[in-house]
């Protein structure tokens, strides 16, 4: 195994009414400012209960943090948290709204540009603005990381950033607040959490035999109850099935030790930033056709994966072109097209875009042995027309 440093002090509170603690764990005295996306928390009640469980602290609002969060967006909160001095921040909402928390944590006492913390990948470790957060849609695991990716609108770019001062000081996370999710969303959050346990763990064979072990059983988990809890989510043992899994596909565990790769996201987010497509429906379309491009480099690992996850058998060859397919049957079942021409008919330059936006960046190398070079990365963007 690798050398590594495990470090994750979120305060994880997990299971029904677990809201009630809310008033015990934001800081006494505390202004806050309350952030939410597109109005569904006033909807489904969960507001109501913020508040409810929020009486005698000053809270500010501050809502429409949209699906893949704006950097435009979020500068305007952090005005409003120096204007009110603000000292806490709630994210209340599912990955987008807490991404674009920890972005506005970052930013509001960062000595300089705040678009360096996107565009020059800065780690933030010191002077974040204290946040905690209430998950209401299972699929990202930003409760429980110090990670996120925001979107520039005006260039059109979707950037990742983070560090160990970017984890939420506590995430209540109740399975019950599925029930109200449109299936499309469910989808998604199955599909999110799987690819993000396949960018940890389908690489090359290594010594992480625990690490393996773990990540099989978080997809192993996710096939058996992605399916059912998008036509039942009001099962409790559904859903908190499915809370859990995509917590703990990216809380931080499974990649101690051991290589992961991140190619699929890199090249997925540019064409959420392009067109719009939903982050986990890139992935769906970017996955399949990585895995083939990088076959010669990912076989063995493919064919481990197709054993253990869908009891197949024969030459390792066989195995692992047949466990991609068995892949992208998954993301069918779970509503995915995992074509981009199923989703906009202007692709055609889309292979060439993504290439030079990479190039201009530095990137010339992704993956795990950073083998996928921006030929590579045009072979894989072009097979997924």
């Amino acid at each position: 195994m690798l050398n590594f440093e495990l470090y994750n002090p979120t305060n994880l509170i997990f299971g029904k009414g677990q809201i009630e603690k809310l008033s015990t764990l934001v800081p006494k005295d505390a202004k806050i400012l309350l952030a939410y996306g597109g109005g569904s928390i006033f909807k489904n009640g969960i507001h109501e209960q913020v508040l409810q469980n929020l009486k005698g602290f000053q809270i500010v609002e501050f809502g429409g943090i949209e699906p893949n969060p704006h950097f435009e967006t979020l500068m305007k909160a952090v005005d409003v948290i120096k204007a009110e001095k603000i000292d806490f921040i709630l994210a209340v909402g599912g990955g987008s709204v807490i991404d674009g928390v920890k972005f506005i944590s970052a930013a509001v006492n960062f000595d300089g540009n705040p678009i360096d913390i996107l565009q020059k990948r800065l780690l933030i470790k010191e002077n974040a603005v204290p946040f905690g957060t209430v998950l209401t849609l299972p699929a990202t695991g930003s409760e429980m990381n110090s990670g996120a990716v925001v979107t520039i609108q005006s260039t059109q770019e979707k950037l990742a950033f983070g560090g160990s001062a970017l984890f939420p000081k506590f995430s209540i996370c109740d399975p019950t607040v599925i029930a109200s999710l449109p299936k499309r969303q469910l989808q998604n959050g199955v599909v999110d959490a799987y690819t993000h346990v396949m960018e940890q763990y389908l690489t090359y064979p290594h010594e992480g035999y625990l690490q393996d072990r773990i990540a099989e059983g978080i997809l192993q988990t996710l096939i058996e109850v992605g399916p059912k809890v998008v036509e039942n989510p009001t099962d409790y043992a559904l859903a908190s099935n499915f809370m859990w899994s995509c917590t703990m596909a990216l809380n931080g565990l499974i990649q101690k030790g051991v290589p992961s790769d991140w190619a699929t996201h890199m090249i997925g987010h540019e064409l959420t930033a392009l067109y719009g497509i939903d982050h986990a429906r890139t992935l769906a379309i970017i996955g399949p056709s990585l895995y083939h491009v990088m076959f010669d480099t990912k076989k063995e690992k493919l064919a481990q994966y197709g054993r253990r996850i869908f009891n197949l058998s024969g030459t390792d060859d066989e195995v692992a072109k047949e466990a991609i397919n068995h892949t992208v049957a998954f993301f069918h079942t779970m509503g995915m097209d995992t074509k981009l021409s199923q989703y906009t008919n202007d692709y055609d330059k889309t292979a060439d875009f993504i290439v030079n936006r990479f190039d201009e960046r530095g990137w010339k190398g992704l993956g795990e042995k950073q083998l996928i070079t921006l030929e590579k990365v045009k072979s894989i963007v072009e097979m997924s027309y």
